[in-house]
C-alpha cells in the first residue's frame, strides 16, 4: 500500500477525474449541438387546424373556427413563440417584407399568439403587419407541443440566431412563455391543404422567405358560387 503515500499518484488520479469531467462535458455540449435530443415535430392536417378556435383581440372577443382565416384566400400564418422574443420580433418583420407581394396575390398574413401580457401583442404589431389572433389551447403549437428549455442557451446556431438579431438592431424582453417552440403555415384556400408547414426547431430558426412565397403562389382562391356572391 505503499502507492498510497506517492504524492504522484493522487496528482494522477487527479488528472484522470478532471480530464474525465472535461470528456463528459464536451461530449454533452456535442450533443446539444446536434438534433439527438430534439423532439421530432408532429405534422399537422388540415382537418387539425380548420377545427382549432381563436379569438379576435378585441375588448370584446369573437370566438371562430381557424378555417375562416383561410376558406377563401388561403393565408400565411405565424404561430409566434413569444410576441417579447426579439427573435420573434425578427422573424415577424422579415415576414411583413413580403406583404405587398402577398397582397398582389390576394393572400392574408395573419399571426396567431398563445396569451396576451401587458401591451406585448401591442408592441408585437410594430413588427408585424397582418392580423394577430388569440389561441389560448396553443393547438398551433401542436398536434406535439415541443418545448427547447435551456439546453436552447448552449446550441451554437441559438446564439448565431442571437446575433443575426442583435446586429439587425432587433431587441425585446423576457415576459410570457417563450419555452413552447412556434412555426409558420402556408394554407391554401378551401381544402387545398397545408402548402407550407416550418416548425421551429430551435430559438430563432427562421423560415425561409422564398419558400412562403414559392407556397403562396400555389394558392388558389376559391370561386364562388352564384347565390354565395
Amino acid at each position: 500500500m505503499s502507492f498510497l503515500q506517492d504524492p504522484s499518484f493522487f496528482t494522477m488520479g487527479m488528472w484522470s477525474i478532471g480530464a474525465g469531467a472535461l470528456g463528459a462535458a464536451a461530449l454533452a455540449l456535442l450533443l446539444a449541438n446536434t438534433d439527438v435530443f430534439l423532439s421530432k415535430p408532429q405534422k399537422a392536417t388540415l382537418e387539425y387546424l380548420e377545427d382549432i378556435e381563436l379569438k379576435t383581440l378585441e375588448e370584446e372577443p369573437r370566438a371562430f373556427k381557424a378555417k375562416e382565416l383561410w376558406e377563401k384566400n388561403g393565408a400565411v400564418i405565424m404561430a409566434v413563440r413569444r410576441p417579447g422574443c426579439f427573435l420573434c420580433r425578427e422573424e415577424a418583420a422579415d415576414l411583413s417584407s413580403l406583404k405587398p407581394k402577398l397582397d398582389e396575390l390576394g393572400i392574408p398574413l395573419y399571426a396567431v399568439v398563445k396569451e396576451q401580457v401587458k401591451t406585448e401583442v401591442k408592441d408585437f404589431q410594430l413588427y408585424f403587419k397582418g392580423e394577430i389572433f388569440l389561441d389560448e389551447k396553443k393547438k398551433f403549437y401542436g398536434p406535439q407541443k415541443r418545448k427547447m428549455m435551456f439546453m436552447g442557451f448552449v446550441r451554437l446556431g441559438v446564439w448565431h440566431n442571437f446575433f443575426r438579431a442583435w446586429n439587425g438592431g432587433f431587441s425585446g424582453n423576457l415576459e410570457g412563455e417563450g419555452f413552447i417552440l412556434g412555426g409558420i403555415f402556408v394554407v391554401g384556400s378551401g381544402k387545398q391543404g397545408i402548402l407550407l408547414e416550418h416548425r421551429e426547431k430551435e430559438f430563432g430558426d427562421k423560415v425561409n422567405l422564398a419558400s412562403v412565397l414559392e407556397a403562396a403562389r400555389k394558392i388558389k382562391p376559391q370561386t364562388l358560387a352564384p347565390e354565395e356572391k
